[in-house]
């Protein structure tokens, strides 16, 4: 056995001794300005090793494709993760969506999917904070850590923009959420775009974690959210920031936190334990 499936066979053991049925999970993707093709079989496999999901994808046309057809079947899933960001879903997608998610569903919205749809104002709302697609000011505010506390900042400015990749530290803000309960405060995350500058509705965000975008590495000197929880109607929300690339999301940091996150969003608790090997404040630990 690997070290990436090792590593996931404790929340395994944590599932199965549950007696909790599998979740249905299904993955959005087709279109992106990453590498979909490689990151969704990661994601798929974090999620299934735990044994806490079943997993399915729902792949779209590519870019200049009839996207009126593309019309996945939300209902009867208990969390939807978007790796996706492309061209707008058809109005008959859109409404499918809004009504899943707000009656109930769970949704992941992980890395790039935050820069889908700016103009489309429940996604936005959704997914709290997002970046690029011309987002500005007039998209809504950033999210600021302020003496302690996260306030939002109406100033003017992109939304949107990111350094070099590097390793970086990733920061606990709030240990009592069942996603991040129990994880060190501080760990360092591999190799990634650490996103900064983004900026939404901003309405009622709870910010998990952050990181601070070092002006040395070209970021904006802010402590930047990078995992968060938005409720939507009924639904709940789980926003990750991580996961650029395959080895972004190898992270064991990001991948705990993903899979954690995906469990909370479609059920409200969090059975899974942190991945073994979780990385300290001064190493990385990325999964095989």
């Amino acid at each position: 056995m690997n070290r990436f499936l090792s590593a996931l066979v404790v929340s395994a053991v944590a599932a199965a001794t549950s007696h909790a049925a599998p979740l249905k999970a299904l993955i959005i993707d087709g279109q992106n300005n990453h590498d979909w093709k490689s990151t969704t079989p990661v994601i798929r496999r974090i999620l299934e090793t735990t044994g806490r999901f079943t997993v399915e994808v729902a792949t779209s046309p590519a870019k200049g494709g009839d996207m009126a057809g593309f019309k996945p079947r939300f209902a009867g899933n208990d969390v939807l993760v978007s790796n996706y960001n492309g061209e707008p879903w058809s109005e008959e997608t859109q409404k499918a969506f809004v009504a899943y998610v707000r009656g109930g569903g769970g949704f992941v919205t992980v890395h790039a999917a935050n820069n889908s749809f700016p103009e489309w104002p429940e996604y936005n709302t959704m997914i709290g904070v997002g970046g690029w697609g011309g987002r500005t000011e007039k998209s809504g505010p950033y999210i600021r850590l302020r003496d302690g506390k996260f306030v939002n900042d109406t100033t003017a400015g992109r939304g949107g923009s990111h350094g070099k990749q590097h390793d970086f530290l990733v920061e606990v803000r709030d240990s009592t959420h069942p996603i991040t309960a129990g994880l060190p405060t501080k760990w360092m995350h591999v190799k990634d775009e650490l996103y900064d500058r983004l900026r939404g509705p901003a309405a009622n965000v709870t910010v998990l974690a952050t990181a601070f975008a070092d002006p040395a590495q070209g970021g904006s000197g802010e402590h930047e959210p990078m995992l968060m929880v938005i409720p939507f109607g009924k639904g709940r929300v789980f926003h990750t920031t991580l996961g650029h690339g395959v080895d972004a999301l190898k992270c064991v940091g990001a991948a705990s936190t993903l899979a954690r996150g995906a469990e909370w969003a479609a059920t409200g608790k969090v059975t899974l334990k942190p991945l073994e090997n979780f990385p300290t404040a001064e190493k990385t630990s990325k999964l095989d």
